[in-house]
């Protein structure tokens, strides 16, 4: 009814039972995630995205643009969400 996780409940359950009352209604901060990519970064990844798919492709994909910034030393790995979600933030549509 109240689309709440079983686990979500656990977890209150359980820092009510060790930390009170008070500390089972808040929210504690949760840490800042790290940026996956410079600026600089950034842009390559527009670049690339904006640019020609690979021969024999119709069209970037995620995976294709991961596997492509791995190549031009960019990154060690990146995952495609992140590539996704680094998309997304700047508007951008991968091989259109």
């Amino acid at each position: 009814m109240l689309y709440v996780n079983e686990q979500t409940i656990r977890r209150t359950r359980l820092r009510y039972a060790t930390e009170g009352l008070q500390a089972a209604l808040d929210d504690k901060p949760h840490p800042k995630s790290e940026l996956k990519l410079a600026e600089k970064e950034e842009a390559h990844l527009v670049a690339i995205a904006c640019s020609a798919p690979p021969t024999g492709r119709a069209r970037w994909t995620l995976t294709l643009l991961c596997e492509r910034l791995v190549e031009d030393g960019v990154v060690e790995k990146i995952a495609p969400e992140t590539v996704r979600l680094l998309l997304k933030k700047t508007s951008s549509s991968p091989g259109e």
